[in-house]
């Protein structure tokens, strides 16, 4: 996205979380969530690894302490750092040992999103990195309560993945750029 047409990150995050996790249905679990307002969208200004592992444990002490019904998860935007995936990645291990260091292991859980994501195996341009692909990277805050719930209501769970890609595979890289028409 070019930064003169592109919407402000967190719109970008909505759209992406409207058009393509719930509007393809990538996560059935997203929906009731959205629709109750039971989505933190933070926007981040951290420049390093460190302001947004200080930003992390905020967030993840806030999830923690807030009612569900007011919060159920969180999606940490942070536009500025962390933009090479392969970083990104290595920034992961730094997250799950903080989540372990606030005893929250068990409790909530970080799922990640980046625009290059790729899973280990694939092409880069391989259409079922989209399943992670988000505008900018993203730290999703599970709680793992919500996830237990979810996935006790939705039948063959462990399914999703792979029913996520066959629909990728479906849309293909040009039904994915017309989702998203602004972003090219």
């Amino acid at each position: 996205m070019s930064s003169s047409t592109a919407p402000d990150p967190i719109s970008a995050t909505r759209e992406w979380v409207d058009k393509a996790v719930i509007g393809l249905n990538l996560c059935p679990f997203a929906k009731s969530v959205q629709v109750k307002g039971q989505v933190r969208y933070v926007l981040s200004d951290a420049a390093t690894p460190e302001a947004l592992l200080a930003e992390l444990d905020r967030e993840l002490r806030h999830l923690a302490a807030v009612d569900p019904e007011t919060t159920d998860t969180t999606l940490l935007v942070h536009p500025q750092v962390l933009q090479d995936f392969l970083d990104f990645n290595d920034f992961l291990e730094l997250a799950e040992a903080l989540l372990a260091e606030l005893g929250l292991d068990g409790t909530l859980q970080i799922a990640s999103f980046h625009p290059q994501f790729q899973f280990a195996g694939t092409a880069a341009d391989d259409i079922s990195n989209f399943t992670n692909r988000s505008p900018y990277p993203t730290l999703h805050l599970i709680r793992e309560a919500s996830l237990d719930r979810a996935v006790e209501a939705f039948p063959e769970a462990e399914a999703i993945y792979e029913r996520n890609i066959e629909t990728l595979e479906q849309l293909g890289h040009e039904g994915w750029a017309a989702l998203f028409p602004k972003a090219g």
